[in-house]
């Protein structure tokens, strides 16, 4: 049997500086509770996650500060573009980053948002710990060495 090609995720909406701000240690999937006008929109791919973060209140998890924009056919029954979302998780999944962001001090901070093979959105988020800027300024010697070496490689070679 032929192995199954490995299928390309476009994402919807992705936190690019979340690399670069943090970092980043085990990462999750989740489900993401949406109403019909903010699937509509997300799939428009008009979604933003850079100033979100997810936090955990009541045994759940939230996503919190993400704005998806409203709908415009949806008319009245539109959303509020900055509602916290609620995040579907295991419940030991739940657990152990609430027990994270206590205990340690961590963060959670999304990734990026797409939908998967059966059309249903999802959220990648990642148990973070803030970098100071002195690691901010090795991150960006270390990517400058690379291209460097990778442009003299190229030329040289």
């Amino acid at each position: 049997m032929a192995p199954k090609p490995e299928r390309r995720v476009k994402a919807v909406a992705e936190n690019r500086k979340a690399r670069f701000n943090y970092e980043l240690g085990e990462v999750f999937e989740a489900g993401i509770v949406l109403t019909g006008s903010e699937v509509k929109s997300l799939r428009r791919g008009k979604a933003t996650i850079a100033e979100s973060y997810a936090d955990a209140k009541d045994g759940e998890i939230w996503l919190i500060n993400s704005n998806i924009p409203e709908y415009l056919e949806a008319h009245r029954f539109n959303h509020t573009p900055k509602r916290p979302r609620k995040l579907l998780l295991h419940m030991r999944q739940i657990q152990k980053l609430a027990g994270a962001v206590d205990r340690e001090g961590m963060t959670l901070v999304p990734l990026k948002i797409y939908f998967n093979d059966q059309g249903r959105a999802k959220i990648e988020i990642a148990l973070a710990k803030g970098k100071k800027l002195h690691d901010k300024r090795d991150t960006e010697k270390k990517r400058s060495w690379e291209r460097e070496r990778g442009r003299l490689m190229r030329d040289k070679g």
